[in-house]
């Protein structure tokens, strides 16, 4: 008998169907794999199972019983965990108390306090099954946007999930990380829990998934056993065609040397310097393991976090690094790594997240023109291809594909000469990551110089034309595109000696 049954799951939010008699079926001990394209309907389906939504019509069944699952702490009771694609802890709190969030254990006695020791003791177990060398006692603001991901991972196995739903579950974890969940995944196959794995990283689908389900604009579009899995039959069940050119190849950058950086410290690593260049038309991948200082670099140089030392020039011209507004000014642009944090106003429209960075181009005497706003945030959304009832719409109710996008337009809106672009297609199905590549390499021909950070090896050598190599805060070496490997990329990344110069 199944484990869990969806059988005819349809939704609607307002006039927009987001389900249309969606079926699953997950067997005990199975690591099901549910792929589909940003806004295909994955995550309305986990968060209808998770308790977050309500189906319009529809029959959940579990161990063959019919269920309804009315709240998050029902499917709780139920056996479901579920570890949501946006990081949804507390980072005032520890880390053991994030793990034991709502389920404390408390001292014995009329005041029932918090047993914070007991906390601590029975964190550790759960911290050391997914590899975490973590007090837990340290507070979750000191970690680093992966080793959150862990712990909320964690979080979830220590609820003792039968069912455990992974949406994007590796999306800021790094090569070794990755690996261990992977690896997590397969033991808990072995014990028996079912396993719902949400990602786009199709090479991790195909090591760890039994079955894989496809949905396609709010429909089943097809399902592959364990022998059928290959990326090519998950990309055309995804997007109903091949995907040919998925990585456009660069053209000869102009020479002319657009971002100089010049002996740059950090304030996260002060002790080395960084000098490097990137010419007008060229992609640099800047590539390296978590902690390498990719994201600091990035942050100093748009003066969300000042540099020690050392010089930035724009074209030729000194950059005042000490705020973004200076960066602005010039013409040097950061897309962060975190979109709903530190990217977006999420509560805003569309039109207003695209306008917001320059509201002195739509104001007049004071007042912004609503139809100048609209019409470029209009512009912009059919030139990228955002998918949004309008440009009136909320940033949160769009898929993370659609939310990146609106990062991009809001600073494509205002002609950048220099962009930065910090893990551009984290937790973003294949279709919108051919679309972003084709639109960086644009921009590249159009002259604009490109840095992009990503932890997806794959990415880093398909869309480069040079990539700088970062290790504990240093610039390891820089390769160019004869030299490109994975193994030359990590040889540099721990450390390794620099390759020889292409003749």
């Amino acid at each position: 008998m199944a484990i869990l049954e969806l059988a005819g799951i349809g939704k609607r939010f307002g006039g927009v169907v987001a389900l249309d008699a969606v079926d699953l079926t997950i067997e005990r001990g199975e690591v099901v794999a549910l792929i589909g394209e940003n806004g295909a309907g994955k995550s309305t389906l986990m968060k209808i199972l998770g308790g977050i939504h309500q189906p319009d019509t529809g029959a959940i069944r579990i161990d063959g019983k019919p269920v309804r699952i009315a709240t998050t702490a029902a499917a709780g009771r139920l056996g479901i965990g579920f570890v949501h694609q946006e990081l949804n802890n507390l980072d005032n709190l520890d880390v053991g108390a994030n793990l034991f969030l709502g389920r404390e254990p408390r001292w014995a006695g009329p005041l029932m306090l918090v047993d914070r020791r007991r906390i601590a003791r029975d964190a550790r177990p759960h911290l050391e099954r997914l590899g975490l060398k973590l007090d837990p006692r340290t507070p979750l603001k000191e970690l680093s946007l992966a080793q959150q991901q862990m712990v909320e991972i964690a979080r979830a196995l220590a609820q003792q999930s039968r069912i455990l739903i992974l949406d994007e579950p590796t999306s800021s974890l790094t090569l070794s990380e990755t690996q261990r969940l992977l690896e997590t995944v397969c033991q808990l196959r072995a014990q028996g829990v079912s396993v719902v794995y949400i990602s786009h990283r199709l090479g991790e689908i195909k090591q760890v998934a039994d079955r894989v389900v496809a949905l396609r604009d709010g429909r089943n579009a097809g399902g592959l056993d364990r022998s059928q899995i290959s990326h090519d039959a998950m990309v055309r069940l995804m997007i109903g065609r091949d995907l040919k050119n998925f990585y456009i190849p660069g053209g000869a950058p102009s020479g002319i040397v657009r971002l100089s950086i010049r002996a740059l410290r950090t304030r996260a690593n002060p002790h080395h310097e960084v000098t490097l260049d990137v010419a007008a038309g060229e992609i640099l991948g800047l590539a390296g393991l978590v902690g390498a200082g990719r994201s600091e670099l990035a942050a100093a140089l748009f003066g969300v976090e000042p540099p020690l030392s050392g010089e930035v020039y724009v074209e030729g011209k000194l950059l005042n690094t000490r705020s973004p507004r200076h960066a602005i000014a010039a013409g040097l642009y950061l897309v962060t790594e975190d979109r709903r944090r530190t990217g977006l106003l999420t509560d805003m429209s569309v039109r207003e997240n695209i306008t917001l960075p320059a509201l002195a181009r739509y104001s007049t005497a004071a007042l912004i023109s609503r139809g100048r706003e609209t019409h470029v945030a209009t512009r912009f959304s059919d030139s990228l291809r955002i998918k949004t009832p309008t440009v009136e719409t909320p940033v949160r109710n769009l898929s993370g594909g659609n939310q990146q996008k609106v990062v991009l337009a809001k600073w494509l809106s205002l002609n950048p000469r220099v962009l930065i672009v910090d893990e551009p297609t984290r937790g973003i199905d294949v279709g919108a990551k051919a679309e972003i590549y084709r639109l960086l390499r644009d921009l590249a021909l159009a002259g604009v110089a490109i840095i992009v950070i990503s932890s997806d090896m794959e990415e880093v050598l398909g869309v480069s034309d040079r990539i700088a190599v970062m290790h504990e805060g240093a610039l390891a070496g820089t390769l160019h595109r004869p030299q490109f490997s994975e193994e030359a990329v990590m040889r540099l990344a721990v450390g390794g000696p620099p390759p020889e110069e292409p003749k």
